[in-house]
């Protein structure tokens, strides 16, 4: 049986991340791959960019007054939290470490960035580069490992792997068309990805859908797990990742006021009940909730998996936009319509028409099936 190493991101506090680790092992075995993740530790930048103090400032000034109290405030709840915080993100850390444990195969030893082990490119007869930010510049800082620069470019096929942005900044763009070229066959998860690709290295690269969308509803339930605190009533479930805002929180919890629905926070330290669920458990939250607000791209494709209806909220607080990936999979599930300034328009929350999807699926997942085929069968 041949061997299959994956070269992605190893983090065991993030959702997204774990199941998609997951189902680019499930994809392999599948087709018959004895599969490995190869577990690295997060790299670190050569220099630290930091914005000019005046620039600093700048931006404070023009920022909305309410806004600037709710960043100020956020800091004081997170000084307040930290000793609170801090158990909990041990308990979730440990959480996610026994789903991997049970679900994902993985090295014995870390591979540090900075001194990748000449043994490495011996190891497995292919590696598979992706899926999730690998390539994001932001805090992957174009890492050979990413790219995997130890092995033959032959051996070599990128999976769905996104940048996270939609442009590269200029100190990388050499280095990422080198590193880029050095692979045998190259895709990307969202149409902006594709474009840099063609933009760095003039080749085609199609657009494949991330790899927890390739696996069925079914198959997902069956690794799913009921967490205690689930509650028995109707709810309604958020995940957030960048800040919410307080208009965010008033709109929501007036929505669960009027229907009598509970409310169910993910990865929320104020909901420290469910702050350290696991993979697992979240796959349980999304499939049991009325609706899910989130501003999550992989929050969006469970809620899809599932038939679940979602609004999608645009992310707070992150200083490099990072909205290409979910304007890929809403146009191409054609979902537009759940964006939150368009819910609240039509006001249709908890009704969404999933009756076309099924057939987006059964396309995109032939596309990938395709592709990943001709490459391990082109080596």
């Amino acid at each position: 049986m041949k061997k299959v190493g994956i070269i992605t991101i190893c983090d065991y506090q993030n959702y997204g991340n774990r199941l998609q680790n997951y189902a680019v092992q499930e994809i392999l075995k599948d087709l018959g791959y004895q599969v490995t993740t190869i577990v690295n530790n997060s790299p670190k930048p050569d220099t630290i960019d930091s914005l000019p103090y005046k620039e600093r400032i700048k931006r404070l000034i023009n920022h909305n007054p309410s806004k600037i109290l709710d960043k100020i405030l956020l800091k004081i709840e997170d000084k307040l939290n930290a000793k609170k915080k801090s158990i909990l993100l041990n308990q979730k850390i440990g959480s996610f470490k026994n789903f991997t444990s049970k679900y994902i195969s993985e090295t014995s030893f870390t591979v540090d960035h900075r001194n990748i082990p000449t043994e490495l490119e011996s190891l497995f007869d292919y590696y598979i580069i992706g899926s999730d930010q690998i390539w994001n510049p932001s805090f992957r800082y174009g890492s050979g490992f990413d790219f995997g620069t130890f092995c033959n470019e032959k051996r070599k096929i990128a999976l769905s792997p996104s940048f996270g942005i939609s442009e590269i900044p200029d100190r990388y763009k050499k280095s990422y068309s080198i590193m880029l070229n050095e692979i045998e066959y190259l895709s990307a998860r969202e149409e902006s990805g594709s474009n840099i690709i063609k933009e760095l290295t003039g080749r085609d690269a199609p657009v494949l859908v991330d790899p927890t969308l390739m696996l069925s509803k079914e198959r997902w339930l069956k690794i799913s797990s009921q967490n205690k605190f689930k509650p028995q009533k109707e709810y309604i479930l958020t995940y957030f990742i960048g800040e919410k805002e307080r208009e965010t929180k008033k709109w929501i919890s007036s929505l669960a006021y009027n229907k009598g629905m509970d409310i169910c926070h993910m990865a929320n330290i104020n909901d420290p009940k469910r702050y350290a669920a696991d993979p697992s458990e979240f796959i349980d939250y999304i499939n049991s909730a009325q609706v899910l607000c989130t501003d999550s791209f992989h929050g969006v494709i469970f809620s899809i998996l599932m038939g679940i209806p979602f609004i999608i909220f645009d992310r707070k607080g992150k200083s490099v936009k990072m909205s290409s990936r979910i304007d890929t999979l809403l146009s191409k599930f054609h979902l537009e319509d759940r964006r939150f300034n368009k819910v609240k328009t039509h006001g249709n929350i908890f009704n969404v028409n999933y009756s076309h999807v099924q057939d987006i699926l059964e396309i995109e997942r032939k596309k990938t099936m395709t592709y990943l085929n001709e490459g391990l069968n082109e080596q």
